[in-house]
């Protein structure tokens, strides 16, 4: 064996190997996208509808709500997301003058749109997903702020400002600097139907998610729902703004890896740690090793074989 032949040998493991990560495709949603300039010639969008105190610089942002108070404002899609596996990112910052500020925002995944309330500016008692960027502690003892959490709504359920939503919490995690970060702040939030709700935030380091939270069996959504965005300020104010939404269909390749059979597997596990890619990264760099301490091992017995076969022959 030459060392040609071991190179070629260990850059076709490396690809197969790379290959075996990637294990789900993905389709741009662009009825579920938003980027600048947002809004088209005749200064609507195609895909989305506004209201309330929202304004849109189309170099920059769509401001939910300004730095002022009593402000409520609202971005929500014209058409529901019907994708079964769906990927949304949203680059979005929450800034300010005040030392004291308030409220927050919310990501909506509901039957409904565009209605203006009292939770982060939009409709209580609403049916499918909100996330709560909650800037403001009213009552969570022993709970760091900014707290981002889920909260899943059937209609019925009211969410208790008050209490900051302690009851009716699904998942959440502690946020601290992510008001005001140095870097983009991201949220991206995976939904594999009937398998698994996972939720990273990018608020620290530019490329280092962090999971918030990671459901296995999650309520299921609704099968006619909007994705939305609402903020809300009252006597405490800042500006909300949106920067760009960026959404996916997530698919399995035929018989891959990442067939339905494995998908669960692949996105299970509830709380934070180390997420399921970086075990899968972990594994991958293992085999590797692997790879590469048994192709030297085979070539070095065979460089020594071939020595005491030429030593004989004189």
């Amino acid at each position: 064996m030459r060392l040609s032949s071991l190179s070629a040998v260990l850059a076709t493991a490396f690809a197969w190997a790379a290959a075996a990560q990637d294990d789900f495709r993905s389709i741009s949603l662009k009825t579920h996208t938003l980027e600048q300039p947002y809004l088209d010639s005749d200064m609507n969008s195609r895909w989305f509808d506004f209201g309330g105190d929202t304004i849109i610089r189309t170099d920059s942002y769509i401001r939910l709500t300004s730095d002022r108070p009593s402000q409520n404002g609202w971005l929500f899609s014209r058409v529901p997301l019907t994708a079964t596996n769906w990927e949304v990112e949203v680059e979005f910052k929450i800034h300010g003058k005040n030392q004291l500020y308030g409220d927050g925002f919310a990501m909506w995944i509901t039957k409904q749109r565009g209605q203006i309330g009292p939770v982060f500016g939009h409709a209580d008692k609403f049916e499918g997903l909100g996330i709560f960027v909650d800037t403001y502690k009213n009552n969570r003892p022993g709970v760091v702020f900014p707290y981002v959490m889920a909260m899943f709504g059937d209609g019925q359920k009211s969410y208790d400002k008050n209490n900051d939503g302690k009851e009716t919490e699904l998942a959440g995690c502690s946020a601290r600097g992510l008001r005001h970060s140095s870097i983009p702040t991201k949220l991206r939030l995976t939904y594999f139907q009937d398998k698994s709700l996972k939720l990273e935030l990018q608020y620290k380091t530019v490329g280092d998610w962090l999971v918030c939270f990671e459901l296995e069996n999650p309520p299921a959504i609704p099968n006619i729902a909007y994705l939305g965005f609402s903020a809300e300020t009252g006597e405490l104010s800042d500006h909300h703004d949106i920067i760009s939404v960026n959404s996916k269909n997530l698919y399995n390749s035929p018989g891959g890896p990442g067939s339905k059979a494995n998908a669960k597997n692949q996105y299970k596990g509830k709380g934070k740690g180390l997420s399921q890619s970086g075990r899968g990264w972990i594994w991958f760099f293992t085999k590797i090793f692997l790879i590469i301490l048994v192709a030297g091992g085979a070539y070095v017995g065979f460089t020594v074989y071939r020595t005491k076969t030429k030593s004989h022959r004189f």
